[in-house]
């Protein structure tokens, strides 16, 4: 008999075997402290880290550009309140002409940029202009200078006039349309020719009209970089999108799954399965609409309305085509899969239904994590915008030969032409780094928290069948969180932290590999191919297979309080001795609950399309570029609270079946505490005629 040796928890050390006040240990001790105290140093380097963020960040930036004074578009500053003015306007066509041009060493960042309400366009009968805010000599309210459409040009001194007509300022023509995108004027490279006929009458400088004027702010606003502080941006303007399609709607749809798996436990999987299907087809359709493959409601990169005939790409469009490609091969593995699955459903949810019944604080107890869960990811997601935010306005070093005039100094200035830009540090990206990896420790180890939590409460149960004792708790649910905050926290701790650092080290080579791939460096031999996708399947084994370990030493620690690495022993031992055992029943029964999380993940992101698609996110001020990063976040923000509540089940099956095989284990193969039903359910000849049926 195993138990007598000592190896497993359920030994008392004096031969008394079966005992529940010996399987179940409250006389512990604390385990693991090294790696609470670590958890505790990372938690105090976030908030550093985060406190950096709210110091030099600035969401502003994650859209709007900066002027040529430097302010950023749409805030205010010292000298000017720009609320209103979004818009980034290049006010000199001949500059933007020449950054377009390989060989001119022009570069479009030092171009000359003012921030305005709306794009201008060209005058129908006369010469429309855009000059600089109003200052020193003119005598010019803001509101004023907007309400005159930008132009004091006929009140400027014949001086003035001669310098704006060399394109000095502080005047500049209006020669070609421009369309917002992206809140920057788009050029079109259609100069009007009523606009350029008075601009030669006035004797104005030669204005080159190409291609190359609309090509070179159209790369600006496409750069990597550019798209995606423009999908961060998104993420934080659709926070009412987050909070109801990522927070409340999950939470209501696990709690209501939670209550029908307890109460229609043969109907549930079926359900789950049917809603599962018919929910990866809408979200897959919604991804069709948004690409423009099915309707007319794709996005655009056009903001506001517009002239018909303009037609602007992006690479948001792109990455929504490519969505909706991925999307349709997922749902057809899905759909196939489940359909594979849907006869052998019922026989693991059917225990964990029981159990739920019994322990009744369990479909109630997930709130507690998830209320810490919300207020962390608030924080993490304003701290993750400043972050990104983060870096100081500088102006830059160039050598380009240009001259402007500064109505402050009252001269033509040819020293001061560089435009600014935004300085990131090589370590705002170590801390973006730090701040997301924060965020996936942060969240597995609440994760952990609830699992343990879980696993006491049902082991109690489970061991407390044999006999009436008063060493089981009335509420096992508050004693398992009490078990785990005295003792047991550091064990967590280093569990998720063996996941996060798997993951991110996963994330980490599989965008290295995306980087050879796309510079073409890829191994040419099928061998060294082979290896090298043999690898990556490997690396996903070993993280499946971590997070299992894991969920499995969450389990013993909370029966028996052992540290981290000799619950994962334990759990290990048990499993091995009982793998067909144990895999007939927790295989189905996670697909299954895997479905069902993602069953309220679809349907966080399907209506996360639904509120997007309504006109307060199609509005100039507040328009998201692309529905593609608050879907996804939403989408993620489900599973992760669906995980929370879908744990109670999860974690019952698997504690269980852990419970079940220690105990068979102490007996010579004959579980004395399991519940009629568990050993039904184990029973090899009703195994067999279930399947046979």
């Amino acid at each position: 008999m195993r138990g007598s040796n000592g190896k497993y928890p359920s030994s008392d050390g004096n031969g008394e075997v079966g005992n529940a006040n010996g399987i179940i240990k409250y006389n512990r001790k604390c385990r693991d402290i090294v790696f609470l105290v670590f958890f505790i140093a990372f938690w105090i380097a976030m908030i550093v880290n985060s406190s950096f963020g709210f110091n030099q960040g600035n969401p502003l930036r994650l859209n709007f550009g900066l002027d040529y004074k430097g302010n950023v578009c749409g805030g205010k500053h010292k000298d000017f309140n720009l609320r209103e003015l979004e818009l980034k306007y290049y006010v000199n066509p001949n500059q933007v002409y020449q950054s377009g041009l390989k060989k001119s060493g022009v570069k479009l960042i030092n171009a000359r940029t003012i921030c305005l309400l709306d794009c201008p366009i060209p005058s129908e009968d006369s010469l429309n202009w855009v000059c600089d805010y109003p200052e020193g000599d003119i005598r010019l309210s803001l509101d004023d200078w907007i309400d005159m459409n930008y132009d004091y040009y006929a009140d400027l001194t014949p001086e003035l006039r001669n310098t704006s007509l060399q394109l000095q300022g502080p005047c500049y023509p209006v020669i070609f349309p421009s369309v917002n995108v992206y809140w920057t004027c788009q050029f079109i490279d259609r100069p009007s020719n009523v606009s350029l006929t008075h601009w030669k009458q006035l004797n104005g400088v030669t204005i080159n009209d190409d291609m190359v004027i609309d090509k070179s702010i159209h790369n600006s606003i496409n750069t990597r970089s550019s798209v995606l502080k423009r999908y961060v941006a998104d993420v934080g303007k659709s926070w009412p999108v987050l909070i109801v399609c990522g927070g409340l709607l999950p939470l209501f749809l696990s709690m209501l799954w939670l209550l029908m798996i307890r109460h229609f436990v043969t109907v549930m999987p079926w359900v789950t399965v049917f809603l599962f299907n018919g929910l990866i087809i809408a979200v897959t359709m919604f991804y069709y609409m948004k690409a423009g493959w099915i309707g007319n409601d794709a996005i655009s990169p056009i903001i506001g309305e517009h002239d018909p005939y303009y037609h602007v790409s992006a690479r948001e469009q792109h990455h929504i085509h490519t969505a909706a490609f991925l999307m349709t091969c997922v749902m057809i593995v899905a759909v196939l899969l489940s359909i594979a699955i849907v006869r052998r459903i019922l026989m693991a949810t059917s225990v964990a239904a029981k159990v739920i019944g019994e322990v009744h604080a369990l479909i109630i107890f997930p709130i507690i994590p998830y209320a810490i869960l919300a207020i962390f990811y608030m924080f993490w997601l304003s701290a993750a915008l400043n972050l990104f935010s983060s870096g100081q306005v500088v102006r830059n070093d160039c050598n380009t030969n240009c001259c402007a005039y500064d109505l402050k100094a009252k001269r033509v200035s040819c020293d001061d032409c560089c435009g600014y830009s935004i300085h990131y540090t090589p370590h705002i990206a170590a801390s973006i780094l730090f701040h997301l990896f924060g965020c996936y420790w942060a969240t597995q180890f609440i994760i952990a928290c609830s699992s343990t939590v879980i696993a006491g409460s049902v082991a109690s149960y489970y061991w407390a069948r044999g006999e009436s004792s008063e060493r089981i708790p009335f509420l096992p649910v508050f004693s398992s969180m009490k078990l785990l905050m005295r003792y047991s926290l550091g064990s967590v701790a280093i569990g998720s932290l063996i996941v996060s650092f798997v993951e991110s080290t996963r994330f980490i080579l599989e965008a290295i590999r995306r980087r050879l791939k796309g510079a073409d460096i890829m191994p040419e031999s099928w061998i060294k191919r082979m290896m090298f996708h043999t690898s990556r399947f490997c690396l996903k084994c070993i993280e499946l297979t971590i997070k299992s370990v894991n969920r499995n030493a969450y389990i013993m620690i909370a029966i028996t309080g052992k540290g981290f690495f000799s619950a994962s022993e334990t759990a290990s031992d048990l499993i091995i001795s009982n793998i067909l055992r144990i895999g007939r029943v927790n295989v189905i029964g996670d697909v299954i609950l895997y479905l069902g999380k993602l069953c309220v993940s679809l349907a966080s992101a399907l209506f996360a399309f639904l509120m997007l698609d309504t006109h307060k996110y199609k509005s100039s001020h507040n328009k998201i570029t692309s529905p593609l990063f608050p879907v996804l976040a939403c989408w993620a923000l489900g599973y992760v609270v669906a995980t929370l509540f879908f744990a109670v089940v999860e974690m019952s099956i698997d504690t269980i079946i852990l419970s079940y095989c220690q105990d068979a284990e102490e007996h010579q193969g004959t579980a004395h505490y399991a519940p009629p039903l568990l050993i039904e359910t184990f029973d090899e000849q009703n195994e067999v005629q279930r399947i046979a049926q």
